[in-house]
């Protein structure tokens, strides 16, 4: 019997970089990075979240150098990057900055020319013409995996354990797409080898849990997720995000599913919290009046949850950051925002609880959030800006004095 997961909610306390190693220096490899640590540790970072490190699969690949995701051996080390013992050395120093490391693991699908399909086809999942394929959507470049055969779930999880010996945790693809009972015994495995392995799952959007069932397919809800893991990512509520931001949705219906999320999750989930990943637009090319951008992103500081940024967001890098192809992002020092993302860890890390209850209301005509973060001692208030506009702002507070933490006024 697999015991159920026991979260540290401390981690909503945490801040997670995401390093694409290919497009993160010139040189996109594991001792370049090394020279990148310091400023990466200053920016208050707690984990650094590597994208696949793996072979990647040339057969259908995508791009000019292919998709990081279209994995050819998880055994192996994408000699672009290094080797396994550049790796080692780089989680070395990482270690010794008080970080921890994480790595992706995509065990939905494999590449086209994958080790594991041309020794174990049997563990790949098969069209009902018998052809080999993929059930989620038109991701030509990957074939999936069948986790009705026991006998991957021994290879994988043996895969995992040999990568738990070196870092400090997973973030899982499309871990949704995975059955949770084989989480759950990839977890028991590690944590006999690393009790304290970090473990962050993809969670899907609702439009993808809908289209598997209709389809017949199984997926996994948030809550079934939460069995096995520590860490979610939001994308039961990235549809209101996004159409907000395509003008088509109200602010207030984001935020009210935040809230809702709060009600109806366990009491111990910890979501992430960001405005930008590898999959979604530059957040500033979501918002590209800085100050609004601002606004956005002290609010993931606030929300309940880890905070996860992406490489390059601290100088507001609005081009979208291609898996398939080299492109190194832009450093340019006049749009630099370390200094803000250094203090909102701060205000993080030494200020809010982890222990609170979040709620919050938006005011469609002003584009103002006001947000609170309760527990049984104090109250800690949040006013954000969302839109640049101006109005009144009522906050349920007791009357006196109260400090700005960012500005100190």
């Amino acid at each position: 019997m697999v015991t159920p997961r026991k979260r540290d909610i401390s981690l909503r306390g945490k801040i997670i970089y995401s390093v694409y190693l290919r497009n993160h220096t010139p040189e996109g490899t594991f001792a370049a990075l090394e020279g990148d640590l310091d400023r990466i540790r200053a920016l208050g970072t707690d984990i650094i979240w590597l994208l696949p490190i793996h072979p990647i699969g040339q057969l259908n690949k995508k791009g000019g150098l292919g998709c990081p995701y279209s994995i050819s051996d998880y055994r192996g080390i994408n000699p672009e990057y290094g080797t396994e013992d550049d790796l080692k050395h780089l989680v070395g120093e990482i270690h010794a900055r008080g970080m921890r490391c994480i790595i992706d693991v995509v065990y939905n699908h494999t590449s086209h020319d994958s080790v594991l399909f041309r020794e174990h086809p049997e563990y790949f999942y098969r069209n009902e013409d018998g052809s080999f394929g993929n059930r989620y959507g038109d991701w030509t470049d990957v074939l999936d995996l069948d986790y009705s055969n026991r006998e991957l779930w021994n290879y994988q999880i043996e895969t995992l354990v040999k990568w738990a010996h070196i870092v400090d945790g997973f973030r899982c693809d499309v871990a949704a797409c995975v059955p949770v009972e084989f989480w759950e015994r990839a977890v028991e495995a590690v944590a006999k080898v690393n009790p304290n392995a970090i473990w962050l799952a993809e969670s899907v959007y609702l439009e993808h849990i809908q289209f598997a069932r209709e389809s017949g397919y199984p997926v996994a809800t948030d809550t079934d997720l939460y069995r096995a893991f520590d860490m979610e990512y939001p994308y039961d509520m990235q549809d209101y995000f996004n159409r907000y931001t395509e003008g088509k949705g109200k602010l207030s219906d984001y935020i009210n599913m935040l809230n809702y999320q709060d009600h109806v999750l366990p009491s111990d989930y910890i979501k992430v919290r960001y405005i930008e990943n590898h999959d979604t637009p530059r957040a500033s090319h979501l918002f590209p009046d800085t100050r609004q951008m601002l606004n956005w992103l002290a609010f993931t500081y606030f929300q309940k949850g880890t905070t996860m940024l992406y490489g390059g967001q601290e100088w507001q890098n609005e081009e979208y950051c291609t898996l398939f192809d080299k492109a190194v992002f832009s450093r340019g020092p006049e749009k630099d925002i370390s200094p803000m993302m250094a203090k909102l860890s701060k205000i993080k890390k030494t200020l809010l609880p982890v222990d609170a209850d979040f709620s919050a209301t938006a005011d469609d005509h002003s584009g103002i959030v006001t947000a609170y973060l309760t527990n049984k001692n104090t109250r800690f208030a949040g006013v954000f800006n969302m839109e640049r506009k101006t109005g009144e702002v009522s906050l349920d507070v007791p009357d006196g004095e109260y400090v700005n933490e960012i500005s100190g006024e």
